[in-house]
């Protein structure tokens, strides 16, 4: 699997999608995929994904912008084992002036393991006061279609 900024094949629509390989350290007792990894692997697709879209988190940092995560819904739908190959999918499900919600699912295949729906905040690092997502970055963070399974988040 390699990283693909837009997809038009399959279920997952246009988005960003980002290849996760299972470590044993992942892993709970039962050689599951520990439940707070999840959020991990998904931070990792959204780090990546403004990476693609030319956006360096220190950069963006040195200019008064960050984000940081508000509030997370998900679904464990089946589980994770050592040394699958997964794949997180994102796409956006919605922007504000200030936040991003971000519907991810991880895929072993086609199999669908997890639903999420993660609402980031764009803030100032150096006050941790929240400031207006840079229009540069906001113009490209248009919300895609298919919905996610789980309901947006409202403000």
């Amino acid at each position: 699997m390699t990283p693909s900024a837009q997809h038009d094949d399959g279920p997952h629509g246009d988005g960003f999608s980002w290849p996760v390989r299972v470590y044993y350290e992942d892993t709970d007792s039962y050689g599951v995929v520990y439940y707070a990894n999840y959020f991990r692997f998904l931070e990792r697709a959204r780090t990546e994904w403004l990476r693609a879209l030319g956006f360096d988190q220190v950069d963006m940092t040195a200019q008064g912008h960050g984000f940081v995560v508000r509030s997370v819904t998900g679904e464990y739908l089946k589980p994770a084992h050592f040394n699958d190959a997964l794949e997180v999918r994102s796409t956006i499900a919605g922007v504000s002036r200030v936040a991003i919600d971000f519907a991810q699912r991880l895929y072993r295949g086609d199999t669908l393991l997890f639903d999420g729906l993660v609402r980031v905040i764009c803030i100032d690092p150096a006050r941790g006061r929240p400031v207006s997502i840079p229009p540069a970055l906001r113009a490209r963070l248009v919300p895609s279609s298919p919905p996610p399974l789980l309901p947006p988040l409202t403000n």
